[in-house]
């Protein structure tokens, strides 16, 4: 109870941000305006009803004449606080809406679903890095529908949309790890479409993570893949431990043969996967919804996810070593069976 009491109202995310403060002050002085006004008006309703009701054997009373002093009170009082209202919801409306200009810049991208944030290095990572007090411009972006990045304790949420750019800032002032949601519904597992920020307490700490978060070429091909498959968002359609959600399950399911509902079946090898990753609804796979998106998918980031689903499939019976110099596995041999990666 008393970590709840430490915050300024309970029923509020904890303030974890520059803009967090004055965001609740002015939504408290509403609430509350409110809640005052309809005290107000209810007590007054009940005692009206109670002493002015019909009592038998009293004449009914002459209705009440135009008041000018009831008029004013009832139009100046909500007036000022309408201009009040405006000019600090304006000022507070400015602030979230223009960034410093020394804002360090993070791309966020929105897809079905699951979010990806890329840093000015070309690091990609399904986390929202960033270090205490250091303003943080994020680029928004869709790769489908319209989705909402939310943060609520920084108290900032803007649209995702798709074929456009769109942008908000904040400054976090402690360290930690915050919730990301999506606050526009984007689908059946919109509910899961959820991140963190990560607000570090030192540069040093931020570059160390970012160095670590990079595309390491001497880590194994299957294991970057592996990583792909977290961050691109596969993870929210496609299960490892054949759990049938919205897509195929990816386990055991390169080298197996596929059915589709225009009646065609395929070999799921290295040329199909990349063929389907690229036009995912030309086949169908019987049983499933024809709602997998086009995956924004350099080739050789295709080339270590197949390294990757060849590791967890008993179908697959290749060799698992990587070609000199490709960074990726090789084409199937006669090789002992797979080993799973954990």
């Amino acid at each position: 109870m008393q970590a709840i009491l430490a915050d300024n109202y309970f029923w509020l995310p904890k303030q974890a941000s520059t803009v967090a403060g004055s965001s609740d002050n002015l939504f408290n002085f509403v609430l509350w305006v409110c809640v005052f006004f309809f005290l107000l008006i209810t007590v007054l309703l009940v005692f009206f009803v109670i002493k002015y009701r019909h009592k038998p054997g009293e004449a009914r009373d002459v209705s009440a004449s135009h008041s000018m002093t009831l008029e004013l009170t009832w139009t100046i009082i909500p007036s000022i606080l309408c201009v009040f209202l405006y000019y600090y919801g304006f000022k507070e409306y400015m602030n979230l809406a223009i960034e410093p200009p020394n804002a360090y810049q993070i791309t966020a991208t929105g897809r079905m679903w699951q979010w990806s944030f890329t840093y000015p290095n070309g690091v990609e990572n399904d986390e929202l890095h960033c270090v205490v007090n250091q303003p943080v411009r994020v680029v928004l972006e869709s790769n489908d529908v319209i989705h909402s990045l939310y943060i609520p304790s920084f108290r900032v949420k803007k649209d995702v949309v798709p074929g456009r750019y769109n942008r908000l800032w904040y400054q976090a002032t402690e360290p930690g790890t915050f919730d990301i949601y999506c606050a526009a519904y984007c689908g059946t597992n919109h509910s899961t479409m959820r991140s963190h920020v990560v607000v570090h307490a030192t540069q040093a700490d931020f570059n160390a993570w970012l160095t670590k978060a990079g595309d390491d070429p001497s880590i194994p091909p299957a294991i970057r893949g592996k990583k792909l498959y977290v961050t691109q968002g596969c993870a929210q359609c496609h299960s490892v431990d054949g759990t049938r959600i919205t897509g195929p399950t990816w386990k055991d399911l390169f080298g197996s043969d596929q059915q589709f509902t225009d009646g065609s079946h395929a070999t799921v090898d290295d040329a199909f996967v990349r063929t389907f990753v690229l036009n995912p609804t030309a086949k169908v796979p019987v049983g499933y919804p024809p709602v997998m998106p086009v995956m924004p998918l350099k080739p050789a980031q295709i080339d270590l996810i197949v390294a990757y689903m060849k590791t967890i499939s008993s179908n697959y019976h290749g060799s698992l070593s990587p070609q000199p110099g490709s960074g990726v596995a090789t084409q199937p041999t006669t090789a002992p069976a797979t080993q799973p990666v954990h």
